[in-house]
């Protein structure tokens, strides 16, 4: 089972979390990635973040992230968004 934990901070805490699980080995992992991205969005009602360059090689290194302003399209009421791998 595919396991990935969005966790949204404002002023160093913890202020909603939320974990993915997908069943469908289907997939590429990059494909889970993607899709667990998506359903934490539309958990938190996000829109989704654009990955730069400093985001993906911190999720290819130790498998977590975070989404600050820069990227985002649209304001937020947080400081970030953090993602991260639990169970491949």
């Amino acid at each position: 089972m595919f396991r990935m934990w969005g966790k949204i901070w404002k002023s160093n805490r913890m202020i909603q979390d939320n974990v993915i699980c997908i069943t469908d080995y289907s997939l590429s992992r990059t494909s889970m990635v993607f899709q667990a991205l998506d359903d934490i969005c539309v958990q938190f009602d996000l829109s989704k973040p654009i990955w730069l360059d400093a985001n993906i090689s911190e999720f290819q290194r130790i498998g977590k992230t975070r989404f600050s302003q820069d990227n985002f399209i649209e304001p937020i009421s947080f400081d970030f968004l953090e993602i991260q791998i639990i169970e491949e």
